[in-house]
């Protein structure tokens, strides 16, 4: 249980009960928050009245961007009775997919993609089409929701226009922030305050309405700082990571862009991170939410876990009882306070000597090291 106590943040909407097997199987805890709504346009007229010019003159080339927003295509054509007469049009074109995703969805409708960049990437795309000459072509663009100011990735239709293309744009669907976004503030906050291990992103627009949303909250400085100093970004792939590697927010990614391989690269990588300390013979690895004790989790109280900080934050230094009260939720005036969520802190460690009473001054966490104190 590479993951035990470590606490992981999830802003994917879908596929996100897979994923957060995946990491619980590992023996995280999981905080979901839904970062995007994704709202099909199957009833959408422009789609239909977009589906129907291209079954009927079919473009030269179509670029395919999202597995979602393909199928989307595929399942509302068939609701229409004009499935079979999309495909055979689309059979016509030159079908370019942006990554494997949308690779995947163009085969599950019977039909071979041209070509597919390596690294899923509009740039690459941009740069394949544009090598082998666009002036007079008509291109359909299979948009992928609203682009944002905080996805720096190249407008694909505004760069085909510009090298001559005839645009055609098809709108599959598009995405907009929760109707509620409750989860996502709690995510927001927990993140400043270093209350999950790692946030993870499986979308772009989830990194753009999370960024969004710590800017309505005007907490947006406060969040990045986070994510670039205490908390990882766990994204999926490059296109996700874009966002924030533009704000110059530090991100880990897998080689392969698939959820396994996230939450195996979210296995290796969170523990490696982690700050272990030798207490006394043990191995203690400081967490968001608690600690682990030789590779098992130990839940803590609110004030466990606040003695516990106040401890590490110079792991072996003395701190006196005044400070450790401060640290304490509540405060208050009495140190018996201290005594008493110290004394629930060393059973719930299952070792007292971990934590040492220095008499007349404090208390210090027990690490194998020496500290001389001035």
């Amino acid at each position: 249980m590479p993951l035990a106590g470590f606490t992981i943040g999830i802003t994917a909407a879908r596929r996100a009960d897979e994923f957060e097997a995946l990491l619980c199987r590992r023996g995280a805890e999981v905080l979901h928050a839904p970062a995007i709504r994704i709202i099909p346009l199957a009833d959408d007229a422009e789609l239909e009245r977009v589906t129907a010019e291209i079954t009927a003159d079919p473009p030269d080339i179509v670029i395919a961007t999202t597995g979602i927003g393909f199928r989307g295509w595929m399942e509302a054509a068939d609701g229409w009775g004009a499935a079979e007469k999309l495909i055979d049009a689309l059979g016509r074109s030159t079908v370019v997919a942006r990554g494997p995703k949308a690779k995947g969805a163009i085969r599950a409708a019977g039909l071979r993609e041209e070509w597919s960049p390596p690294n899923e990437s509009s740039s690459e795309v941009i740069d394949h089409l544009l090598g082998q000459g666009v002036d007079g072509l008509r291109i359909g663009v299979q948009l992928h929701g609203a682009t944002t100011e905080w996805e720096p990735l190249p407008d694909l239709c505004a760069v085909l226009r510009e090298a001559g293309a005839v645009v055609v744009p098809i709108p599959v669907y598009r995405w907009t922030p929760p109707a509620d976004t409750t989860a996502m503030d709690q995510m927001i906050r927990a993140t400043i305050g270093h209350d999950i291990d790692g946030i993870t992103f499986t979308s772009a627009p989830a990194v753009a309405s999370m960024l969004g949303r710590a800017r309505d909250l005007d907490v947006l400085d406060e969040f990045l700082h986070a994510l670039r100093t205490t908390v990882p970004a766990l994204c999926v792939g490059a296109v996700t990571a874009a966002p924030l590697q533009a704000l110059q927010v530090p991100t880990i990614q897998p080689a392969r862009f698939r959820l396994g391989a996230l939450a195996r690269t979210i296995a290796d990588e969170l523990p490696r991170r982690a700050q272990t300390l030798r207490v006394a013979g043990h191995d203690v690895t400081v967490l968001a939410r608690g600690v682990t004790v030789d590779g098992t989790a130990k839940p803590l109280t609110a004030a466990g876990l606040a003695l516990v900080r106040a401890l590490t934050r110079v792991p072996g230094r003395v701190v006196d009882r005044h400070t450790l009260l401060a640290a304490l939720p509540g405060g208050g005036g009495d140190t018996h306070a201290v005594e008493t969520a110290m004394a629930r802190l060393r059973s719930a460690l299952g070792d007292p000597t971990m934590v040492q009473t220095v008499v007349k001054r404090g208390y210090r966490l027990a690490v194998d090291l020496e500290w001389e104190d001035e």
